[in-house]
């Protein structure tokens, strides 16, 4: 049996434990007192989009276009269709709203491919193959990023007082 040297173990520890330190505060020294006081950190939220559109696109695959709308900047893989184990279908809320569970932004569009389609590939089609099953180059008909967690009771609440001060209007 191979010996592991005790400084890999602390490294493992160490990376395991910062990895997994879940903190709002860490520890900052003051240059002039050398006095160590809390200091705020700031974390990223995932984008919370939400949505709606011309036409009924609940089931069929975004990929997203260049700002000239001639070529695809982003397109997922056959195995990224899918969210938390699902395909990744948009959830329904207030209003008619869709909450977006696959990254899409106001560039995005809808292609003729359903989720369950797309997820049965053999293979990923081409930017060119994608380019042509496009349905509408301008789906959308409201779009808003909303700063907070994904949590439909607190977004469609927001959603029925208005957006008031908590969302950036993308379309």
């Amino acid at each position: 049996m191979k010996k592991i040297p005790g400084t890999f173990i602390v490294f493992i520890v160490l990376m395991g434990f910062m990895a997994c330190k879940n903190t709002k505060q860490s520890l900052q020294t003051s240059e002039d007192s050398k006095e160590i006081t809390p200091k705020t950190i700031m974390t990223a939220r995932p984008l919370v989009i939400i949505y709606k559109t011309k036409n009924d696109y609940y089931e069929k695959v975004p990929v997203t276009l260049s700002a000239d709308k001639e070529s695809i900047v982003s397109y997922p893989d056959i195995m990224d269709v899918f969210y938390q184990g699902e395909l990744a279908y948009p959830t329904h809320l207030l209003n008619g709203y869709l909450l977006d569970n696959r990254g899409i932004n106001e560039k995005s569009v809808f292609t003729k491919y359903t989720y369950e389609e797309y997820s049965r590939l053999e293979k990923t089609p081409s930017p060119e193959t994608l380019l042509g099953m496009i349905e509408d180059d301008d789906p959308f008909v409201e779009m808003y990023r909303i700063d907070c967690v994904r949590d439909t009771a607190y977004i469609n609440k927001i959603i029925s007082e208005g957006f008031v001060g908590k969302s950036q209007k993308l379309k």
